[in-house]
């Protein structure tokens, strides 16, 4: 009998579900009645204070195109997991405990980066963990792809697209505003006239010039496509302590809205911010996405079939594989400026900042 638990940890995205799906699917079809899974509800916190219920294989059925998740999400960082939660609670004794308690041969951590640390700390701590690279930023470390990046693209571009008519029709200055506090790969993949993005500190006046030669050249509008955690030359600069001071006496409600009072006050033109936000983890995962999904879902399963453990699944050059959780725990995968994408883009007139 092998009994696995499974949890999904950190914010949510489209294709949570589907890769539960391929797990569950790949377990039940290949072991039938010799499998036991247990969902842990609400992330670490469901393995924390032992909430928990057994899923059966008609928990894995229908819901491929359903997008969230099942067992329900939450944060719990990775910096206070060895802090002792109101209660005085060891909360990473406590999920060791719980693990036990349940005899599991292994637990399926379904997750992001920080999701990722703690898994690793889980297996550092003599667990069997299987780590499932779950973000729509994809900037995990060891894979080229993570599931729930397709589907967030799509949804970004599509606000872009949508931006592009009415910007045309009042020529004007539109900010989309993309996630990604760390990395720019949304936002790169979504495309813009001007992508600024974490890994490229932009010039205001290198943006100014952009909008200038797009205006010089008869097009009357430009968008701007700027990641969450944009940041400029000058800012760049300062040292961590300065920048959060910064932030702290902050009177904008983001970078996007601060680019665009300093594009109005600097050029005179008319700028509009527009933030599509959690609408990029929301809805259905895109074919593409429900594809990835359950073939990392099934590479999960058959990780568990074959007993080998303290790895994340991932994708390489096309293929999945098994990539041991201490190669990837703790990195990130940022965008190069020497990147082939950034080189094109660059190559056919579009502009970062820089």
């Amino acid at each position: 009998m092998k009994r696995v638990g499974i949890l999904t940890s950190g914010g949510d995205c489209q294709a949570l579900n589907a890769t539960m799906r391929g797990v569950g699917k790949g377990l039940y079809n290949e072991l039938g009645s010799d499998v036991e899974i247990y969902g842990f509800e609400e992330g670490y916190k469901g393995l924390i204070y032992n909430e928990y219920r057994l899923l059966t294989a008609r928990d894995f059925s229908g819901i491929l195109t359903r997008g969230g998740t099942i067992l329900g999400s939450s944060r719990q960082s990775f910096k206070n997991m060895r802090i002792p939660d109101e209660n005085g609670l060891d909360k990473v004794e406590a999920m060791k405990h719980t693990y036990h308690k349940l005899r599991l041969d292994c637990l399926v951590i379904l997750g992001g980066n920080g999701t990722q640390k703690t898994a690793n700390l889980l297996r550092e701590e003599g667990l069997n963990v299987v780590h499932l690279p779950k973000t729509i930023d994809n900037d995990i470390y060891g894979t080229d792809v993570t599931f729930g990046f397709q589907s967030a693209i799509n949804i970004a571009t599509e606000a872009i697209d949508c931006i592009h008519t009415t910007a045309a029709s009042h020529n004007r200055i539109f900010i989309v505003e993309v996630m990604g506090h760390k990395v720019g790969w949304l936002t790169l993949a979504s495309g813009a006239d001007i992508i600024l993005l974490p890994e490229i500190p932009y010039d205001i006046d290198s943006v100014l010039g952009a909008i200038e030669k797009r205006s010089k050249a008869g097009k009357g509008f430009t968008i701007l496509a700027v990641a969450e955690g944009a940041i400029s030359k000058e800012d760049a600069k300062l040292s961590k302590k300065e920048y959060k001071e910064k932030l702290k006496n902050y009177k904008f409600p983001s970078v996007s809205y601060e680019l665009a009072d300093m594009i109005e006050k600097k050029s005179g033109a008319e700028v509009r911010v527009v933030v599509p936000g959690h609408t990029q983890r929301g809805g259905s995962p895109c074919p593409y996405d429900r594809v990835l999904s359950t073939r990392i879902g099934a590479g999960a399963a058959q990780a568990i079939m074959d007993g080998e453990y303290g790895i994340m699944i991932g994708v390489v050059n096309g293929k999945i594989k098994r990539v041991p959780l201490e190669e990837c725990a703790g990195k990130l995968k940022m965008v190069s400026p020497k990147d082939q994408l950034v080189v094109a883009a660059k190559q056919i007139g579009i502009s970062f900042g820089d």
